[in-house]
């Protein structure tokens, strides 16, 4: 593997983030994503290699890691209940509505399965809200909306790998969906990850103090957002949910027994340029990775099912919030509408599609196409429009 390439792609990434003060009209992913499509019809970077283990083994875990430990404690106490709501029994509900209306608007037209409809589903569900909580801090003024749609966003990445994996298996295996062997599976993963996570970030949080010197706490950090990934992955849980849990223990241990100003400063440092660093390489890769998808027959299904995807998270958002009276108290329909919007995908998207691409052959070169268009779409229409939909709604 030719390391220059990917030097190459930082430097564009780089020179984007500068060139982008405001960050207000026009997120920098989108950007960056259609800049890599164009890439891909450049010859230098033919060697540039995309697959599933270098997006979630590499780019995965410190991402994870970053935006957990820095979630605020506050929020999740405040907003837990929505947050985990919305992504679990909310994303399992979108997965099932959503899959079963993508079957329906797809049969006359492609031969497709119900799982498979359900495939394209759960590789749809996950969000991506990457600058999206920043934009809707600086349009409205709203730190609520903003904590929603980044804590669900960081559970709901590891349920949707859950769902995922269970179905592409059923799938591949052409096996009839069953619901009780989902939700059996469903449970012993995520809750055995977020068992893993709230362990060793616990323990992680104690032995930061047996050292004072911040290199070495900043490394700690790098075998813990990494190591807790891989274990849960090697004992069969959710790394995804461990990397995050574990982030969230330490962020609630930063305001009860972490007093050393110094480490959360090193930390944030350190990760704040990790975070960059890697989030400019993997937009760029997703339009490299997308372009070669992205030359089918049937673009209008997947702006339908793009639109579906929308329709369907604002049917369980503003549905489920009426149900309950505080939640109704803090979010209406504009709110639910917003949040509906701010759903985008992304990273987590393009890893499940890329697992599946591994997995299935010829036989999935249809649902590949229709997920990737639909992400495509999501992640430059959904990005752009998210902030003057949150001026006007939240005004």
């Amino acid at each position: 593997m030719h390391t220059t390439p990917y030097i190459v792609l930082l430097f564009i990434g780089y020179l984007i983030f500068t060139i982008d003060k405001k960050k207000e009209d026009l997120p920098v992913p989108p950007i960056l994503t259609l800049i890599g499509i164009g890439l891909f019809f450049i010859p230098y970077f033919s060697s540039i290699e995309v697959t599933e283990n270098l997006i979630y083994h590499i780019f995965l875990p410190g991402l994870l890691f970053t935006s957990a430990y820095r979630f605020p404690p506050s929020a999740l106490k405040e907003n837990g209940g929505i947050i985990g709501f919305f992504a679990t029994i909310g994303l399992i509900l979108t997965v099932i509505l959503l899959g079963s209306i993508i079957f329906i608007i797809t049969t006359p037209f492609v031969s497709m399965s119900f799982t498979g409809a359900i495939l394209i589903a759960a590789m749809l569900t996950p969000t991506d809200p990457v600058s999206v909580a920043s934009i809707l801090k600086q349009s409205s003024g709203d730190e609520m909306m903003a904590d929603v749609v980044e804590g669900e966003s960081l559970i709901n990445d590891g349920t949707s790998i859950v769902i995922f994996s269970v179905v592409s298996g059923i799938f591949l295996k052409n096996e009839p969906f069953s619901f009780s062997f989902f939700l059996g599976e469903f449970l012993l993963v995520s809750l055995g990850g977020i068992f893993v996570g709230l362990l060793f970030g616990w323990l992680f949080s104690k032995a930061i103090h047996f050292t004072h010197h911040k290199e070495y706490q900043v490394m700690l950090s790098i075998i813990v957002a990494y190591g807790i990934f891989n274990l849960a992955e090697f004992l069969g849980l959710s790394g995804v949910l461990a990397t995050v849990f574990a982030g969230i223990m330490l962020s609630f241990e930063f305001g009860r027994t972490i007093k050393e100003d110094h480490f959360r400063e090193s930390l944030d440092n350190f990760w704040g340029i990790v975070e960059i660093s890697i989030l400019s390489l993997l937009f760029l890769l997703i339009g490299i990775v997308s372009a070669d998808h992205l030359s089918f027959n049937y673009w209008w299904l997947a702006v339908l099912i793009f639109l579906a995807s929308i329709i369907v998270r604002f049917i369980i958002i503003a549905g489920t919030t009426q149900v309950f009276p505080k939640w109704r108290q803090k979010i209406g329909w504009r709110k639910s509408f917003l949040l509906s919007w701010s759903g985008l995908k992304g990273t987590m998207s393009v890893f499940l599609i890329l697992s599946l691409s591994t997995q299935g052959g010829d036989r999935t070169d249809l649902l590949l196409s229709l997920t990737f268009a639909a992400v495509l779409l999501s992640l430059i229409i959904q990005s752009i429009g998210i902030y003057p939909l949150s001026k006007r709604l939240l005004k």
